[in-house]
């Protein structure tokens, strides 16, 4: 039996798990010893059960619950079962790494509003251009309010300006723009962008925090509006630096290739709903988009040239301006059929 058969002891230092561990573990079912002895109560494991072990601690290491753990060891040898069990589980922690970042930025907001009053300097012609580049963007869901307005997030290495409907994303940095004091990050409200948007300023301005409004004053401009209490998502983690697979596009051709790329209707749920995907053909990629928010983005660039920076058919379509390195547009795929 000793030739075959290791004592927990063994077991624990070949696993990585402590002895208290694997009695555990034993009590709950998840990792029965191969042999208990009758008389003393001592557990003995075969050779076959370390690579169970070593499992086992990979898998409590990264906190997965343990009858999904159990589900994992019962059908190690089916791995789409397995595959599917992991998925959801890092799709969990990354849904919680998401939700500790949006409480740190809250508490960060909160703290930037007991801070002394900051403002931005820039001029009006920049931050109507940055507005307008974005506004196509802003979300309109009366539910998810932080999407309903325009984020102003300064700190002191760049001032940008970001949209979102979750799905597009839009970041423009305003060139020359000057934070006086501490970092800014506020919900422009969409009538204040709008209102800008409309108007013939011209020359220096300052948009400044006071209190819950957000203020933007001007030589020929002042105006003022609610801040939106919300936190925007986190969309640092999306802006990612260019990736290796990108593309030099003349936009009026590419505009071209688009009216005429083939579309395809893709279910989007149970009910039978479908959405019209546009197909593309980008090097060797084929991606689905929605044509509409693509020339959106497109327009909103007002460039000759653009870069399409992809990473595969379901990772997001990145459009940049070779010219202005700080500004990216998303756009989410449509998941084509295979």
């Amino acid at each position: 039996m000793e030739e075959r058969m290791r004592g927990i002891g063994q077991m624990a230092r070949d696993s990585g798990l402590t002895v208290s561990a694997l009695r555990f573990y034993d009590g709950a079912g998840v990792l029965v010893p191969a042999h208990v002895d009758p008389w003393t109560n001592y557990r003995w494991y075969g050779d076959d059960q370390v690579v169970v072990a070593r499992l086992l601690a990979r898998l409590r290491r990264v906190g997965l619950p343990l009858a999904e753990i159990s589900r994992v060891l019962e059908h190690r040898n089916d791995l789409a079962v397995v595959d599917a069990v992991l998925e959801a589980h890092l799709r969990r922690l990354e849904d919680g790494l998401a939700d500790a970042r949006r409480e740190l930025l809250s508490a960060r907001s909160l703290l930037v509003q007991e801070s002394p009053m900051t403002s931005i300097a820039t001029t009006a012609p920049a931050l109507l251009a940055a507005l307008r580049a974005v506004r196509f963007a802003v979300g309109t869901d009366p539910e998810l309010p932080m999407l309903t307005g325009v984020l102003l997030d300064a700190d002191p290495d760049a001032v940008r300006v970001v949209a979102t409907d979750r799905y597009r994303l839009v970041v423009r940095q305003l060139p020359g723009a000057v934070l006086d004091g501490a970092r800014i990050s506020v919900i422009v409200p969409v009538a204040l962008v709008d209102e800008l948007l409309s108007s013939t300023a011209s020359g220096p301005v300052t948009v400044r925090v006071d209190g819950d409004d957000v203020v933007v004053q001007g030589s020929d401009l002042a105006l003022r509006g609610r801040r939106v209490d919300a936190d925007f998502p986190d969309y640092r983690p999306l802006v990612r630096e260019p990736g290796s697979a990108q593309m030099e596009l003349d936009v009026a051709r590419f505009r071209d290739e688009l009216a005429a790329a083939p579309t395809r209707a893709v279910p989007t749920g149970p009910d039978g709903a479908e959405e019209t995907a546009t197909v593309l053909t980008l090097g060797e990629v084929e991606v689905g988009v929605n044509r509409e928010f693509l020339l959106q983005a497109l327009d909103a660039d007002d460039a000759g040239q653009l870069v399409l920076d992809l990473d595969g058919p379901l990772a997001p379509l990145a459009i940049r301006d070779p010219s202005r390195p700080g500004d990216v547009s998303l756009l989410m795929p449509i998941r084509l059929p295979a």
